[in-house]
């Protein structure tokens, strides 16, 4: 199940240019459209733990309960942890990458970066491609949001940026040899328990405290067959194009693109809280108000 991210982006403009309002760009769609995917995940949330506390009904499709799982269930996942000889990574490297493209220019080696970061790419790793050829790494670097080639490449020929990061969202049960759920604790609870041999973490009884994306299992004679369930954040959607001389056209790539994950009933809200962003970046006041006023109607309809 996804959304179709070329559909979403051709009614954007569809409904911009009949109104005369302007136009959104590929970049300003694809960011626009990450963060507005990305407000839609998280509100499942705290509709979940509100639709939990009301009456609900026990109707075939109509169950709200019921249907935000659905949503959810999207994005949960189930991986083995790696260890690294001190704790476990936690195995939520994005399978989507961010992704940035430039058309390159004759001598220039240094390209400035937008959506990516060498502290974005810090818990995962990055690619960059020249006309669909990997480049090695070592002919590359990132650093302070600028990429910079080694070689200079073929003019007007296209840049690929990729960056695969931690896209984890919630950590649920970390499970050892399977079967076994390891308890969470907080340091200083990991200290009492030590305390005393009745408390004392073991391979029967394995505890675990958490920071920054590692897991740190007690005892810690334990150094493999530990997984985890958790949630993952949705990949960033991308509407790709290629350009061609001489006019240069967007002409979109749909082996390059990334759809939105999000259920398909949510097409309409996409559109409309993109708009509600697209009536910012063009600043029209109108294009704002009737997206606004759009996207809070539907909101209260899903929640009465």
């Amino acid at each position: 199940m996804a959304v179709s991210v070329d559909t979403v982006y051709r009614t954007v403009l569809l409904i911009l240019n009949k109104e005369q309002r302007g136009y959104m760009t590929p970049d300003e769609f694809n960011k626009t459209a990450a963060q507005v995917q990305l407000e839609i995940f998280e509100s499942y949330f705290d509709d979940l733990n509100q639709q939990l506390r009301i009456p609900d009904n026990d109707s075939e499709y109509s169950d709200r309960v019921k249907s935000l799982q659905e949503k959810i269930s999207v994005f949960e996942e189930m991986n083995n942890c790696v260890y690294n000889g001190d704790s476990f990574y936690i195995p939520a490297v994005s399978s989507f990458p961010i992704t940035e493209f430039f058309l390159a220019v004759q001598d220039v080696l240094q390209y400035s970066l937008q959506s990516i970061s060498s502290q974005l790419i810090g818990s995962g790793y990055a690619t960059v491609s020249i006309d669909g050829v990997i480049l090695p790494t070592n002919s590359w670097t990132i650093s302070s949001n600028v990429l910079t080639l080694q070689n200079t490449p073929t003019a007007d020929s296209n840049i690929i940026i990729s960056a695969y990061v931690n896209n984890l969202y919630k950590l649920g049960t970390v499970i050892y040899n399977g079967d076994k759920e390891v308890q969470y604790v907080r340091p200083n609870e990991l200290l009492e328990l030590g305390l005393s041999t009745l408390t004392k973490p073991s391979t029967d009884y394995p505890v675990y405290t958490y920071k920054n994306y590692l897991i740190n299992v007690s005892p810690s004679s334990i150094t493999s067959n530990i997984s985890v369930t958790y949630l993952r954040k949705p990949s960033n959607p991308l509407w790709a194009f290629t350009t061609t001389a001489p006019y240069y056209q967007y002409v979109y790539n749909t082996n390059a693109s990334i759809n939105f994950e999000l259920h398909p009933s949510e097409q309409t809200m996409l559109i409309t809280k993109i708009l509600l962003y697209s009536g910012i970046i063009i600043n029209d006041p109108q294009v704002i108000q009737i997206a606004a006023q759009q996207a809070q109607a539907e909101n209260i309809n899903s929640k009465s």
